[in-house]
């Protein structure tokens, strides 16, 4: 009905005057009783040291597990480079898909706090599940006798795998969670509080990069030299110093109500602008159906402008004839106020900048895969001591680490007095950048490999499985690039998809971002088996051999880097033609 005001700017000054000059949140934020929230005494910055600790512990836990798994899986399962590969990326892959159960659940039903207090559970089983998987004799296979190295036994397999997927799922509900959590815990209507959120990004991905630091450096070393028990054993200590972490900020959170079911919402807008098909859309937008209500009909949620786009949408919140005479306007599967319509228009809107980021994830599944089977046929040692491949992955976190101080404090007051930008860059710019670098990042994986590649040659190595006589610390370029695409894209993916998210969808669109990355392993294991399929057809060894040194990895990397500009083509399309979300 003609109940929506006229189109007003998010930050509209009555609002902030009324809402920021008061003691409480405008946001709608409550405490764990639900109720509402004083600023002085909750939420920003003091609540935030137990999540950032929350996270940095549990991605040490996950680090631990991931960045050397592909190791463990060749050493101690006795699979094979590309088997080992394709189970790492395919595991990686799940950890970021079914962060999307947590986020239903968070929007519609238990809350991100209840969310991450339940799957934080099942990852520490998960956790202990494989260490004693890695612990147990009975429950891993024998140790190779000469160049005979028995197969793991099924049996084997589904405890080595039930424990990889506990945590798939644990981390997989919290992901879309701790983020978003993070960023509840500062006032979208206050301006202050809401560049404090664009701040506590970065510094919540430094707290990641501090937890990896230690699992691809110290963990991995545990792994490699005092057994993989203990190196599994500790992340998983790590992981209930998470969840105790988490609890003992309770009294300080601010906290958002479930809004329902994000699913449903979409789905009676669909449903709703099909049995309106031949209804006109009205010209006038005032026309279509709102609630006279200051606050939108979805709990938790500010009101959303409407936008021209996507017409045809707005057919399920025309009012028909039938439901202007009777007054009845209740049944959601016919009729869906603007809100709920724009919030669909918005995730349609954001579908293709969320989809140039699968290649980007594509190319970042590279350092737990090929960088370390690279760096395993390289020289490790420093003297008498070697160095683990996955180590290298230590100087990609130490690249983050740099960066983030550096962008949060110098590049961002820089750029902000040529953009104009209160976070120095837009999500969309920052994002553009990253996806740049990693083109770069691909490119110089594919020189260094050349040059080893021809190393092997000169030596007469091509046909033996052994380390070519050139350092593994060439490697730190692509892993400090990478580490800088890292700042740039995957931060900027977090700020966008909370930024532009409707409020009630947050979690939501949080997964839908680790989704990319999801879908990123999936690629790379869909590249690595039709690269593998095509390249050694007729008895060549292909470009992926289990010796690297007959093979052509930098053929795989020169493609990588294709696709990469590829997509850099498509997204900086995207970008232009994005239109942001708009709300009253």
């Amino acid at each position: 009905m003609g109940t929506q005001t006229e189109a007003t700017p998010l930050l509209e000054d009555e609002i902030l005057e009324d809402e920021n000059s008061g003691l409480y949140t405008g946001d709608g934020s409550v405490d764990i009783k639900g109720n509402p929230v004083l600023k002085s005494e909750t939420g920003n910055w003091r609540a935030c040291p137990f999540i950032l600790g929350n996270e940095c512990c549990e991605r040490l836990a996950y680090y631990g597990i991931a960045t050397n798994l592909v190791t463990y899986l060749t050493t101690k399962f006795h699979e094979g480079n590309v088997s080992a590969a394709r189970n790492v990326t395919t595991w990686a892959g799940t950890c970021y898909l079914t962060p999307l159960i947590g986020a239903v659940l968070a929007d519609a039903y238990w809350g991100r706090y209840w969310t991450i207090a339940t799957f934080s559970t099942i990852y520490f089983i998960g956790m202990c599940t494989l260490t004693l998987s890695a612990s147990v004799p009975a429950f891993k296979p024998p140790e190779c006798m000469d160049s005979v190295c028995p197969a793991a036994t099924p049996a084997q397999y589904v405890i080595l795998f039930l424990g990889l997927y506990l945590i798939a799922l644990g981390t997989g509900g919290i992901k879309p969670c701790v983020s978003s959590f993070g960023a509840d815990q500062f006032d979208d209507t206050d301006p202050k509080e809401r560049v404090k959120k664009g701040s506590f990004f970065n510094w919540f991905y430094f707290s990641i990069n501090i937890g990896a630091l230690i699992s691809s450096s110290l963990i991995v070393w545990i792994q490699e030299n005092a057994g993989w028990g203990l190196g599994f054993g500790i992340p998983a200590l790590f992981m209930g110093i998470a969840i105790a972490s988490f609890f003992f900020g309770t009294p300080l959170y601010r906290f958002q109500k479930p809004g329902g079911s994000p699913l449903t919402r979409m789905c009676q807008v669909l449903v709703a602008a099909f049995h309106k098909w031949n209804l006109s859309v009205p010209e006038d937008s005032t026309l279509l159906y709102e609630t006279p209500d200051k606050s939108s009909a979805i709990e938790g949620s500010r009101k959303l402008l409407h936008t021209d786009e996507l017409r045809c949408l707005d057919k399920a919140a025309v009012v028909s004839d039938v439901e202007l005479k009777t007054g009845d306007y209740s049944n959601t599967w016919r009729l869906c106020t603007v809100t709920q319509v724009e919030e669909l228009k918005i995730l349609i809107r954001m579908f293709p900048i969320w989809a140039t980021g699968i290649v980007f994830s594509a190319v970042y599944a590279q350092m737990s895969t090929m960088f370390v089977e690279q760096g395993s046929v390289m020289d490790t040692a420093i003297g008498s001591f070697k160095i683990p491949a996955a180590s290298l992955s230590t100087f990609d976190t130490i690249s983050v680490i740099v960066w983030v101080p550096v962008y949060d404090r110098v590049i961002v007051p820089i750029a902000r007095r040529f953009t104009g930008k209160e976070r120095g860059f837009s999500e969309l710019q920052r994002m553009g950048i990253g996806l740049f670098l990693s083109m770069l990042c691909m490119s110089a994986a594919a020189i260094v490999e050349i040059k080893r590649l021809q190393l092997a040659r000169d030596l007469d190595l091509v046909d033996e499985a052994v380390a070519v006589p050139l350092s593994i610390f060439w490697q730190i370029p692509q892993y400090f690039i990478l580490g800088a695409a890292e700042i740039f894209t995957f931060i900027g993916q977090l700020e966008f998809f909370y930024d532009q998210s409707p409020d009630a969808m947050r979690s939501l669109c949080s997964a839908l971002s680790l989704m990319t990355t999801s879908l990123g392993n999936y690629l790379s294991s869909f590249i690595l088996t039709l690269v593998t399929s095509i390249t050694t057809q007729g008895g060549k060894p292909g470009w992926i051999p289990n010796n690297l040194n007959s093979g052509h990895l930098d053929y795989f990397f020169w493609l990588l880097a294709a696709l990469s500009f590829c997509n850099l083509v498509v997204y900086v399309f995207c970008a232009k033609v994005y239109k942001s979300k708009r709300a009253s």
